[in-house]
């Protein structure tokens, strides 16, 4: 009896006690937490990885920030995700009764949704709807569960090959997340928006209002200044430095938008596209089309680059190629669209090192390049979700030594697309092949500097250029 009279006075006291004062919540995440510390390891100096299954899931584990609705946040290198419209199945019904939903036809061209960057033109309607899960499938690869690339932040994210670590380094870089695209069209809207862009009013979606949105989405975060080095002279048609921005795709039409933003800040560009087709073709190639916007598909967007003046003359080039022609005119008009043509072939010749040889000698390493990826270029045995699968492509390990031999040059931005996860095999084969080339495109960029030392400064084998250094960053 004594005892629990003690007990029970001692708790009154303990809640007494606490009413006394005021507690203030912890904020989160607690920085003293061994998974949020960046306490040195004992050895080698380095910093403690965090669990590879925790954080949300952004591209590379990288800080995440909504820069298209708030531009307070400064980045030197952003990923971006571009969602486009996207058919819907013939069967579906709208719970909203004010969206009228139309079938699709396959004779119209479809918009996917990728990965990092959900968006695509497809000419089947399965794939465009499983691209559309892309970003989804991208993004974790650096960021969740233990599989494939996944693995790579969460080990440290050094880059032995490059002798670099992009995710430790002058540059500040993060994720904006994407670009929201209208993905159905109202009754009300039906009048207005589609038939000034010559739409058909029977689809359930605004193609060329979808394009004009990833166009203005892409431009609005690359014409910021950059976290670092934003008051000197760059390469920017107004002598300005700007931010590099790797947009994460479906669809590989996305790149004529893209590249629309690009001129813009840097007027024509030069591009080093890495593909199986040419994706230069007149748009009679396939059928022909009814109005201009069904003309722009993922096979023909670089043909209305270069009739825009998207495109430097003669210094662009295709790597990978091997798909089969409507005939030998394929070639002809690919060359008056500006492009050499590196064969996938060509590396049981010429081998990997002289690949990389005729990328650099066609674009040089003294002006702006534009890098485009499509996930195809690899064999189907290496990457085989993607929507127009070709074989006798190269492996994971042959495209990646490929990229890594572009250093040097002035990647301004770069993309990668057709990723279909919807597709991939239980180990996410394609997914993650996809992560890691862009992991090799990140370390690049980050050597390379920011773009004020464009063609010049040398490198250091912490990633980092001399000249640049950490306490640089500019506050505007």
């Amino acid at each position: 009896m004594l005892l629990g009279s003690l007990c029970y006075a001692s708790f009154a006291a303990l809640v007494l006690a606490h009413g006394d004062h005021d507690q203030n919540p912890i904020a989160g995440p607690h920085k003293s937490l061994w998974y949020n510390s960046r306490r040195p390891i004992p050895g080698d100096g380095g910093t403690q990885a965090d669990a590879v299954f925790s954080g949300i899931s952004t591209f590379g584990r990288l800080p995440y920030w909504p820069c298209l609705a708030d531009d307070s946040e400064k980045y030197d290198i952003a990923f971006l995700g571009t969602c486009t419209p996207h058919p819907l199945p013939a069967d579906y019904a709208s719970s909203d009764p004010h969206i009228q939903v139309h079938p699709l036809t396959l004779q119209h061209p479809t918009v996917q949704a990728h990965a990092s960057v959900p968006m695509a033109y497809d000419k089947v309607l399965a794939v465009s709807i499983s691209s559309m899960f892309s970003l989804s499938g991208l993004r974790p690869l650096f960021s969740t569960e233990l599989r494939g690339s996944r693995k790579v932040r969460s080990s440290g994210g050094y880059n032995v090959p490059l002798d670099a670590n992009p995710f430790n380094s002058w540059a500040t870089v993060i994720d904006c997340g994407d670009i929201p695209v209208t993905s159905y069209v109202s009754p009300s809207q039906a009048g207005t928006e589609l038939e000034q862009n010559n739409a058909d009013i029977s689809s359930s979606y605004d193609n060329a209002y979808a394009i004009q949105q990833i166009e203005d989405g892409h431009n609005s975060l690359l014409m910021r200044a950059p976290a670092t080095n934003a008051k000197e002279i760059g390469p920017a048609k107004d002598k300005k430095t700007l931010p590099r921005i790797i947009t994460l795709g479906g669809d590989h039409t996305i790149t004529l938008p893209l590249l629309r933003s690009i001129n813009k800040a840097y007027g024509p560009i030069s591009v080093i596209h890495f593909d199986s087709h040419l994706d230069t073709w007149k748009p009679k190639v396939f059928g022909g089309a009814p109005t201009e916007q069904a003309s722009i598909n993922h096979g023909t967007y670089f043909y209305h680059a270069h009739r825009e003046g998207l495109l430097a003359n003669d210094t662009n080039i295709h790597a990978g190629i091997r798909t089969t022609l409507s005939g030998l005119s394929d070639y002809d008009n690919d060359g008056y669209c500006g492009f050499e043509i590196v064969e996938a072939r060509e590396i049981d010749t010429i081998g990997m090192g002289g690949i990389i040889k005729k990328i650099r000698d066609r674009v040089g390493t003294e002006k702006p390049v534009y890098l485009s990826i499509d996930i195809d270029t690899l064999d189907p045995a290496f990457a085989p979700a993607t929507g127009t699968p070709e074989t006798g492509g190269w492996t994971t390990r042959e495209l990646r030594t490929i990229i890594r031999g572009l250093e040097g040059i002035n990647f301004v931005a770069a993309d990668i697309v057709e990723v279909a996860p919807a597709y991939d095999t239980n180990a996410e084969h394609t997914t993650m092949a996809a992560a890691d080339t862009l992991f090799e495109v990140m370390s690049l960029m980050v050597k390379r500097g920011p773009m004020s030392v464009m063609g010049k400064g040398s490198m250091r084998g912490d990633g980092e250029v001399e000249g640049v250094r950490k306490g640089k960053k500019e506050e505007l």
